[in-house]
């Protein structure tokens, strides 16, 4: 069975979801590198996320990146 392709847009909200999960658990968005949030029964790379978006904050859209400073990310 193949895995469900998924769109940029479906990507992303998936990864903002376990951010919010993660800061309402912990209180803070200092995620290891390594770690992986558990969203709906679906693991999701948290950490490469976080550490991926900080890379890159440059190129992400308006919307992205105030979603990430609401969650308290650090740049």
């Amino acid at each position: 069975m193949r895995p469900v392709r998924r769109s940029q847009g479906e990507l992303c909200e998936r990864n903002t979801a376990a951010a919010r999960q993660f800061h309402a658990r912990e209180g803070h968005l200092r995620v290891p590198r390594q770690h992986r949030e558990d969203v709906d029964g679906e693991l999701v790379g948290l950490g490469s996320f976080i550490s991926n978006a900080r890379r890159r904050a440059d190129k992400l859209s308006a919307e992205r990146h105030d979603a990430l400073i609401a969650l308290g990310v650090r740049w």
